[in-house]
């Protein structure tokens, strides 16, 4: 089969997914990875390995510009405090909480009592991305509060590349590389800085050019330059390039309507929206096949540590994150409130970045292998078990408005 009929195959499968769960509360996403896991446990197709040059050269530029493009850059203004402490400081709490409980309870029930607290932190690094996919859609089918979303997909836009370069900089520490929590810490603010730096660049020369002219097919090529362009030139420069166009991106959604026509930006919007579907049904689908059934069962009482590891450390960062939240207040950001703070818990689902992760481990490192299955275990589990009940949590919540319960 060659790999052309094997993508056409792809989108036919993800096609007969959207349509069959077109009027259902079910997270397309989630659909899609349950998809995948049938048909690659039958061998029916053969898909192509989901890679790390894969997801980094074809999906995850166009993901991350299109969630940070259409990301309410008003909302986000006044959320920002609270986007950045749970994307930096939470995420190094949650792996911090992750890998601890992780290794003492491997260690105490005599489960793995060979697993080293450096497996449990590349481990940890691998699963702090929270990937909103699965969530934000139901938020945008269910009308929940528009605030909510912004906050999922504005943490897991930034969380994105805080794990990335936290998981580098702790591979370099377990596998030895002399350096200092300094050091450390100034090749974090180097990364993540020039990241941020690259693409606000991008997006203001992106947003310049833009403004010259009036066409909307040349005006949706100047974006994926932008998305594209602002990854590349961010991972050639030795940066962040998930931030780089996180930033881009919000450059571009931010300045869009001044500096667009309406038919252009109604043109572009559709156009994002498209390449979005795209791609998330490849990457979702990709990930059901990755997954081998058989090995999650095998580890099924590691994988069952670990969820239930990483579930607390994100309870604990949410939930000690209030006391932050209560001190924004002052800046105008109002108050968090509890129905929130459970979603922000239960919507942190993981996907396609941290199996790629995961997968693009080393095979010299130890326990890599029980840190793929881990990971894959971790993934399937959050998908399946707090994707598929969003929906009654959000209902059950007050979050879901009235005319859509009624209509439901």
């Amino acid at each position: 089969m060659t790999t052309a009929t094997t993508f056409v195959i792809l989108f036919c499968i993800a096609t007969a997914v959207a349509v069959a769960v077109h009027r259902l509360e079910i997270p397309y996403t989630v659909a899609l990875v349950i998809a995948g896991l049938g048909i690659g446990s039958l061998h029916i197709v053969s898909a192509p390995t989901l890679t790390q040059e894969l997801l980094f050269a074809v999906f995850l530029p166009g993901l991350l510009f299109e969630a940070a493009f259409h990301i309410d850059a008003s909302v986000f203004r006044k959320l920002w405090m609270a986007v950045t402490a749970l994307a930096i400081p939470g995420v190094i709490v949650s792996i911090g909480i992750t890998a601890l409980l992780l290794t003492v309870a491997l260690r105490s029930l005599g489960i793995a009592p060979w697993f080293t607290w450096g497996g449990a932190l590349v481990f940890a690094a691998i699963v702090a991305a929270t990937d909103p996919v699965a969530v934000t859609a139901l938020f945008r089918q269910l009308r929940a509060p528009i605030e909510l979303s912004v906050l999922v997909e504005g943490e897991s836009l930034l969380n994105d590349g805080t794990s990335i370069v936290f998981l580098s900089l702790i591979l370099a520490y377990v596998t030895g590389t002399p350096s200092s929590v300094a050091g450390l810490a100034a090749s974090f603010v180097v990364v993540a800085g020039g990241g941020a730096a690259v693409g606000l660049a991008v997006g203001f020369v992106a947003t310049q050019v833009i403004r010259l002219i009036d066409d909307a097919m040349i005006e949706i090529a100047i974006t994926m330059i932008a998305a594209y362009g602002s990854f590349a030139l961010g991972e050639d420069l030795h940066v962040s390039g998930v931030i780089a166009t996180v930033a881009a991106g919000m450059v571009c959604g931010a300045y869009a309507r001044t500096v667009m026509s309406d038919a252009t930006h109604t043109a572009v919007e559709l156009f994002w929206e498209y390449v979005a579907f795209a791609l998330n049904s490849v990457v979702f689908l990709l990930i059901g096949f990755e997954v081998s059934v058989s090995a999650l069962l095998e580890s099924w009482r590691e994988i069952a540590v670990a969820y239930v590891a990483v579930l607390i450390a994100r309870a604990a960062i949410v939930f000690g994150g209030r006391l932050f939240w209560r001190a924004l207040r002052s800046h105008g950001a109002g108050q968090l409130p509890m129905s929130w703070s459970v979603v922000l818990v239960w919507g942190g689902l993981r996907g396609a970045l941290s199996m790629v992760l995961a997968l693009s481990l080393s095979g010299v490192l130890p326990h890599r292998a029980l840190i793929v299955t881990m990971t894959a275990g971790v993934v399937v589990l959050t998908l399946l078990v707090q994707g598929l009940s969003m929906p009654s949590l959000l209902r059950g919540l007050g979050l879901v408005r009235a005319s859509n319960a009624d209509a439901a």
